[in-house]
Order: structure tokens, then C-alpha cells, then sequence
């Protein structure tokens, strides 16, 4: 028998399944997770506790540390020994360039090693007690005591800056500079000494670098100034050997020279002009000279041809008018005749004349134009070279332009940088670190909001985690869309009590559960519901054997005959349920007994009769598989209105295929919650292989962690509740 393929076999799993055959969509995504929330509180809380238990152990735990912060203000300024503007926009350099170079400056080891050099840090005793640094005086075994000081040196300095901040403030020119130490008045000694140092060590660049300006200009002048000879002397040169005359020069914006013409370009424009003009008249003589069926504008204007055209219209006139009175032999006919002929070879050597003189005018149009364009090609030629060779021109132009401007610009910073100076200071103290009174960490809130967030995070991974590995069945719709079988009806789990005792009462959940599922059994089949039919599970205590009595008392109720077969011989459980005890059943019956009407039992006041499963056989499946449980399944159908089998589970047992072949169709029992999809999946395709007809599933056991899907508490809405009780949709 082909298998149709599961839905579920290409659903991603546990992701928001697509619409079904009807449109309607599957449960929300959220809402799936927030009925795993609530099925997993208990763990989701006790990782939140444990996060803020955690933060708070760790926030006891850790070493107060104080920060004390130092506020300087750094000017605008910059270093211009050379006077030249620079590539870049004049504000650009200040407003990013600049700052970002001092806020470098200020987090630079070489600082950090100026102010632990200030400070005699290394063997400063509160710094090393606030830091435990270990150190007894001794110089270790091949070792000098200058390699040791170093090590210590680096190890203060990558101290100091793990342990300061440059906090610039947005929108000014002001910066913090803040340090962080388990001594508050450790930190505000290297947070003032840091500032105090950056000043200094800022004064010492500005001194250092105007000391040497005033040589570094000359040695820069004489330089440039045989550089600028030289590049004009090469400029001459070139256009002279490539014979570059320019015209008419110009400058630029930036006081470079741009030669606009030369006497090849001057040329070529004249000669272009000319050659415009040439290949208008070629193109007027052309238009004349083409003329179709050989007339032309000028043989329509030559007069002597009009003359001739009109003496032949003359006499062509008399020539048709002496035809209507005479013959074309008269003589006076002929004789005009002659003279109409004669004026036509007239007119076509006139025509012809004319044409040539066309000819003649076309010709000598077109070689002009020829002649014109080869003239210019020929200088267009020498304008590409000239072109060519002004590219080198212009190259060797710039740099007689750069050199000399930049001559001019340092021979005038030369004569200034005497009386200029190096200039003030352009970084101010604004507050001086003072030593602060409480800590700055650790934070207790802080930390435990991070905790939290933190835990908040592990829960939701837990939970998609928990999600994931749960791939029971939660929602009852999956059965339809998932296994591709029709729900029956969903079965609340019993809260309270016995399961028997709520079949007792009609308007229990339980009770009315059943009822909607025997409705729905009664729409399966043209004669309602099937006259025998089987109920069987993928694994033991999922609810089938409570679910056959159930529906049988609820089919019983309505007034038909029900019969109820025990056939699970291996584990029976209905004799229990309903109460009764028989020591023959099924079993004999399978085993050789004929008489089966000796192995019914009658159920008091139900109006049911049932079948128990009889002594355990040796080998149930070998009973089964003999066609006697037709046989039996058969009789029972005629002398009952229905025949409800309660079959074994599916799973690692021959026998609830065997038996699927001896009923009408066969009802699966599914506990909510507990199998994976892929177990019942795989039930399913064993009863497919053994050719049974499946009528649908039930799901039992449904608690409120399938509420998110209208299930579980308050299922009895609109079963004949009172007010005071708690109802829900049943969701079947």
C-alpha cells in the first residue's frame, strides 16, 4: 500500500507552522512560549533567583575601588612652523584631527611612564599595597637589578592604563580625566599628576620643535630655491624642443598658471570653420546632382530649356487639333510632327548640358571638402602630439608654480618666526581631582539589574532550549495538521477523583468530553458511527482502556446495543475499571471455545456488555492472528449495534495491527504532553502498513499546560455548567 507522506516529516520543527487546508493558522509563536512559561515557572523563577542570589555574592565579594576625576580644558592650536595651509579643511583638522591626536596623547603609555617616573610609583608603599604587588627588595638569581626596575616599571604602567579614563565632554572643549584605585587618595594623586604631566609633556613638544625651526627654514630655502631654478629652466627648454607656443595663459584659483591656446589649436579652428562651410556647399551641389528620373532644379530654371518646352507644348497643341480633322499622312501633320521631334532632341541636349554643368559643380564641391579635411586631420594630428606633449608641459608648469609658492610662503615664515615665538600654552587645569568619599564600585543595583538581565537571558534560552527538546504533542490541532488524521475530541485530565467516578456524572467534564467525541464518530460513516471499531495507543496508560468504556456507556446511553472486547491479553484493564471480575474472556474464545455468549458479562446499569480479556495466553499475537477474531468480531456485530475493541498499544506489539484488520476503523488514543510526534508518527505508519482504516484521534490528559490552545481547565463551557463553575471552550 503507498504511504502518503506526514506533514510532519517537512514541517521545521517546532517553528510557526503555515496555514492550513482552511486558511487558519497555527497557535502564535508567542503564545506557544508563553504556555511554555507557565509550564516551566518554577525553573524560569528559580534561575532569577539564583542571578540576583549570584550578583549580590559577587557585589560582597569585590574590592571597593574610588575614582576621583581631574577636568582640563585643551584650546584649539596648532603647530605651524612652516606657515603652509595644509590638504584638508582648516576646521576638519582642528575639530577631529586635533582632539582625537590630544585624547591619544592623554591615554599614551608614554605619559602613564612620565607620571610613574613623577610619582616614584614603583616604590611607592600605598601603591603597592592597593595593587599587592610583591616585591622584597632582592634581585632575583641571574638578574640584574636595572632589568628588574624595568619590569616593575612596565607593570606600573600597564596599571595606570588599565586603570584611567579620558572621558572627552561632548559639545566642548573640556575632558575628564578620571582614575580608579581601591585608595581614593592614590587616585586622585595620578588623576592631578596625570593632568600636570600632559601640560608639561605638551610644553616640551612646543620648545623641542621651535629650537630647530629657524635652521630647519633655511636649509628648506636653499633647497627650494634650486629646485625653483632648476624647474623653470626645464619648463623653457621642453616647449622649445616641442615647439609649444602658447597663445594666451591664465591662472587658476590657486595662482597656477593654465595655458588656455596654442598656434596649432588657433589654426585647426580657422581650418575647421573653413571645412564647415565646405561640406554645407558639397551637400547642396550633392542634393541638386541626385535629383531622381535626371531633372534638377537647374534644368527646371534654364531659360532656353523653358523655351523649347514651351514651342513643343505649341505645337503639340496644333499637332492633336490637325489630327481631329486629318489623317497622320497629311503633310501639314507630318511637317509637325518633324518640328515636335525636333524641339524634343533640342530640349534633351539642353538637359543634358545642364546636367553636366550639376556634375561639374558636385565634383568640385567634394574635392574642396577632401582637399579641407585632409588639412585638418593633418593639424588635428599635430594637436594630439602638441596634446601629448603638453601633459609634461602642464606637469613641469605645476611644479614651477608649487616650488615657487612654496619659496614665497617659507621666506616669509623665516623673516616671522624670529618675533612670532612658540606661543602659550593651549591646555588649562579647569578642577583638580580631590580624594573621593564613597566608592564608585561596586554598584549594588547595578549589578543585580545585570544579574538580572543576565538570568532573564539564561531562562530564555532554557526555555527555547526545553522547547525544543519537548516534541510532545501540546496542541490538539496538530493531530490535523501534523499527523494528517481528524480529531475526535480532546480529554481533560481527571483533577480530582477516580476517572470512573466522572463517567458516573453526566455533567462532569469528563462525561460531556465523551459525548462530543461520540458526536463527532457519528459524522465518519454513512450509517454514523461505525458499527465496531478499535482503540489502541502508541504506549500503555495513555487513556484507551477508560475511553472504551466511556464511549461504549455514551453510545449505550442513546439506546443502542454496545459490546465491549478486552483484547489486550497481555495487560487487561477494563475488569478493574468497570469493577467486575471474570475468569474467561477473550482468550477461550481465540483458544478453541465456540459458545461466546457465555463470556459476556453484563455491566449493571449502563446497558453495556463486555468481553474480558480471558487467562494471558502464552502468545497473544498467534491468537490474533488467526481469522477466529473476525469470526467473533463478525457475530458480535449482528447481535449488537456496536462493537468496541480495546486493543494493546501499537509500539514493540504485533498485536494492534492484527486486530485493525478485524474492525471497521481504529480510533487512536493520544496523551497530551508525553509521546514525541515522532513515536506517534511512527504508530501510525504501522497501522497504515497493516491496510487499517484510521477514523481519528483522541487526545487525553489534556492539563493547563495545553490551555493556551482553549484546553484543559474549564473544558465543560456549554455543557451545562452553573455559574460557579470555572468554563472554557473544549476546543474540539
Amino acid at each position: 500500500m503507498e504511504q502518503t507522506p506526514s506533514p510532519l516529516a517537512t514541517l521545521p520543527w517546532r517553528a510557526l507552522p503555515p496555514a492550513n487546508a482552511n486558511g487558519a493558522f497555527g497557535t502564535p509563536i508567542v503564545e506557544q512560549y508563553w504556555r511554555a512559561l507557565r509550564a516551566h515557572k518554577w525553573i524560569i523563577g528559580g534561575i532569577l533567583v539564583g542571578s540576583l542570589a549570584l550578583g549580590l555574592i559577587l557585589t560582597l565579594l569585590m574590592t571597593p575601588r574610588y575614582t576621583a576625576i581631574s577636568r582640563v580644558e585643551i584650546s584649539r592650536s596648532e603647530e605651524n612652523v612652516t606657515n603652509v595651509q595644509g590638504l584638508e579643511d582648516k576646521d576638519v583638522g582642528q575639530n577631529l584631527e586635533f582632539y582625537q591626536t590630544q585624547y591619544s596623547l592623554l591615554e599614551s603609555r608614554s605619559l602613564a611612564a612620565r607620571v610613574a617616573r613623577t610619582l616614584n610609583l614603583a616604590n611607592d608603599s600605598r601603591f603597592v599595597r592597593a595593587y599587592n604587588l610583591t616585591d622584597d627588595g632582592s634581585v632575583p638569581e641571574g638578574r640584574t637589578a636595572t632589568s628588574t626596575a624595568d619590569e616593575r616599571m612596565k607593570q606600573v604602567v600597564s596599571i595606570l592604563l588599565d586603570d584611567v579614563k579620558i572621558s572627552p565632554i561632548r559639545g566642548s572643549a573640556l575632558v575628564d580625566v578620571s582614575y580608579t584605585s581601591p585608595d581614593p587618595v592614590l587616585s586622585a594623586s595620578i588623576a592631578n599628576a596625570w593632568t600636570e604631566q600632559f601640560i608639561a609633556s605638551n610644553l616640551d613638544r612646543r620648545f623641542a620643535s621651535t629650537a630647530d625651526a629657524r635652521q630647519f627654514l633655511e636649509n628648506q630655502l636653499q633647497k627650494l630655491r634650486a629646485r625653483l631654478e632648476q624647474s623653470e629652466a626645464n619648463l623653457v627648454k621642453y616647449a622649445s624642443n616641442k615647439r609649444i607656443i602658447p597663445l594666451t595663459t591664465s591662472q587658476n584659483s590657486d595662482g597656477s598658471t593654465r595655458t588656455e591656446q596654442t598656434l596649432v589649436a588657433s589654426d585647426l579652428q580657422a581650418l575647421n570653420a573653413e571645412l564647415a562651410t565646405a561640406t554645407a556647399a558639397r551637400i547642396q551641389a550633392e542634393s541638386v546632382f541626385r535629383q531622381p528620373n535626371g531633372v534638377s532644379e537647374a534644368a527646371i530654371q534654364n531659360q532656353a530649356i523653358s523655351a523649347l518646352r514651351q514651342q513643343r507644348a505649341l505645337a503639340e497643341a496644333d499637332y492633336a487639333k490637325m489630327l481631329s480633322q486629318f489623317e497622320p499622312d497629311y503633310p501639314p501633320a507630318q511637317a509637325l510632327k518633324s518640328q515636335i521631334d525636333s524641339l524634343d532632341h533640342g530640349i534633351a541636349r539642353e538637359e543634358a548640358r545642364s546636367r553636366d554643368r550639376v556634375k561639374d559643380a558636385y565634383h568640385e564641391a567634394v574635392n574642396r571638402e577632401n582637399q579641407l579635411r585632409r588639412e585638418v586631420n593633418s593639424l588635428e594630428n599635430s594637436l594630439i602630439t602638441q596634446r601629448r606633449d603638453s601633459i609634461q608641459y602642464a606637469i613641469d608648469q605645476r611644479e614651477v608654480d608649487t616650488n615657487r609658492e612654496l619659496y614665497n610662503a617659507l621666506l616669509q615664515r623665516y623673516k616671522e618666526i624670529g618675533v612670532a615665538g612658540v606661543g602659550s600654552n593651549n591646555v588649562a587645569v579647569v578642577d583638580r581631582a580631590n580624594p573621593p568619599d564613597d566608592p564608585s564600585s561596586p554598584k549594588l543595583l547595578l549589578n543585580l539589574a545585570i544579574m538580572l538581565l543576565l538570568g532573564i537571558a539564561a531562562s530564555g534560552a532554557v526555555l527555547v532550549l526545553l522547547e525544543y527538546i519537548d516534541q510532545s504533542l501540546k496542541d490538539p490541532q496538530d493531530v490535523d495538521r501534523l499527523l494528517g488524521i481528524p480529531l475526535l475530541g480532546g480529554i481533560p485530565r481527571v483533577r480530582s477523583g477516580s476517572p470512573a467516578a466522572e463517567l458516573d456524572d453526566r455533567k462532569s467534564e469528563t462525561s460531556e468530553a465523551y459525548l462530543s467525541v461520540k458526536t463527532n464518530l457519528s459524522f465518519l460513516t454513512e450509517h454514523g458511527v461505525p458499527r465496531s471499531l478499535m482503540l489502541t495507543s502508541t504506549a500503555p496508560n495513555e487513556g484507551k482502556s477508560i475511553s472504551a468504556l466511556a464511549i461504549a456507556r455514551t453510545l449505550a446511553r442513546t439506546g443502542s446495543s454496545v459490546v465491549l472486547v478486552d483484547a489486550d491479553m497481555r495487560n487487561p484493564s477494563l475488569e478493574h475499571i468497570a469493577g467486575i471480575q471474570s475468569n474467561l474472556g477473550l482468550t477461550n474464545y481465540l483458544s478453541g471455545m465456540n459458545d461466546w455468549h457465555s463470556l459476556l458479562v453484563d455491566l449493571n446499569e449502563t446497558g453495556v456488555v463486555m468481553m474480558g480479556a480471558g487467562p494471558a495466553p502464552p502468545n497473544a499475537a498467534e491468537l490474533l492472528s488467526s481469522k477466529r477474531m473476525q469470526t467473533l468480531v463478525d457475530e458480535l456485530g449482528r447481535a449488537f449495534d456496536h462493537v468496541i475493541v480495546d486493543s494493546p498499544p501499537i509500539l514493540g506489539l504485533a498485536d494492534a495491527p492484527l486486530l485493525s484488520s478485524a474492525v471497521e476503523g481504529v480510533v487512536l488514543m493520544i496523551e497530551a504532553n508525553r509521546h514525541r510526534l515522532r513515536a506517534i508518527e511512527s504508530s501510525l505508519r504501522r497501522l497504515r502498513n497493516a491496510n487499517a482504516t484510521i477514523l481519528g484521534a483522541i487526545v487525553t490528559k489534556l492539563d493547563e499546560r495545553n490551555s493556551a490552545y482553549g484546553y484543559g481547565y474549564g473544558y465543560g463551557y456549554g455543557y451545562g455548567y452553573g455559574p460557579d463553575k470555572t468554563a472554557s471552550a473544549s476546543g474540539i
